[in-house]
């Protein structure tokens, strides 16, 4: 996640306008941290002195998403995002979501153990002239050395457009299928409305370093009117930063 609005994770590509600036930011505020493609964020950050770009296209009912979040950790403990999405509909390409977020870890997660974190940022839809902000506190527990890992996400959503405050929440789950393959599931919504889901598979081309991934996703009960599809790439650098 975060780095929650609609995967990534909605946005000013639904309509009405309204409910799709808050699916946007419900995806959006967790898309930021959250390890691609999940929208409910971990608790671990970017090795330091390293950095991260998390790439993908989501595919929903009438418009594409395209998304670039690099990340970088300059001081060991304090992850900084900053990244944005351009969404084409008819046949038209528009810069719809702008993000920037910090995030730093109050305990690592360990082998068999388990860690805690802060995420902090806001998303800006130059479309509709709104920018929403949100924090939240991800948990993550590990198991089966580091085999199997459940998180989940409680936090704060503020709705630029309505002005009203939402609870975000998020829960989360990677287990490993083989070497370099992972299946990954998660649910994630607010206090109000019917919550999302999301599942696939997420595959290391080069440990560490390189990863893809492949994800569905919809809204409990919506049919087939929310739903979306992504592709994603991330590339990890080693530490080179000074």
């Amino acid at each position: 996640m975060v780095r929650f609005q609609h995967p990534g994770r909605f946005g000013a590509a639904y309509p009405p306008l309204r409910l799709a600036l808050c699916g946007a930011a419900l995806l959006a505020a967790n898309i930021a941290h959250a390890a691609r493609p999940m929208i409910t964020d971990d608790a671990r950050i970017v090795d330091a002195k390293a950095c991260q770009l998390e790439s993908w296209a989501k595919k929903n009912q009438g418009s594409t998403e395209f998304w670039a979040l690099p990340a970088c950790n300059f001081t060991g403990n304090l992850e900084l995002s900053l990244g944005g999405a351009v969404t084409r509909e008819g046949g038209h390409a528009r810069n719809t979501d702008v993000m920037v977020q910090g995030k730093t870890l109050f305990k690592p997660m360990d082998t068999n153990g388990w860690g805690i974190g802060l995420a902090v940022g806001s998303v800006q839809h130059p479309q509709a002239h709104t920018r929403d902000w949100y924090a939240y506190v991800p948990t993550s527990f590990s198991f089966r050395n580091d085999q199997l890992f459940f998180h989940t996400n409680i936090g704060w959503l503020r709705e630029g457009e309505t002005g009203r405050n939402r609870l975000t929440w998020g829960l989360s789950t990677e287990a490993r299928l083989a070497e370099r393959t992972w299946l990954i599931a998660e649910t994630f919504g607010q206090n109000q409305g019917k919550p999302f889901h999301q599942i696939g598979l997420r595959q290391w081309l080069v440990p560490d370093r390189v990863q893809i991934d492949a994800t569905y996703g919809d809204r409990n009960g919506a049919g087939t009117g929310e739903r979306w599809f992504s592709i994603g790439l991330r590339l990890l650098s080693v530490p080179f930063l000074p």
